[in-house]
């Protein structure tokens, strides 16, 4: 019964070990998703940007009659 009863704490002790760096891994993935996001929107901020410069360059050509 002892034996038993110490697999089981052993058992539980590694679940709990485990949670515990899921948890972590967890955390550090959230962290890079929102670096991913804030990079993702400064680049959508640039591309915008280059649009808008483009627009301008292609408005001042003139038309081909």
């Amino acid at each position: 019964m002892h034996a038993e009863l110490d697999s089981l704490e052993a058992k539980i002790r590694q679940v709990a070990e485990l949670c515990h760096a899921l948890r972590r891994e967890n955390i550090a993935l959230r962290q890079q998703l929102l670096a991913a996001q804030q990079d993702n929107k400064q680049l959508n901020t640039r591309l915008e940007a280059a649009r808008n410069r483009l627009q301008g360059l292609l408005d001042t050509l003139p038309e081909d009659v």
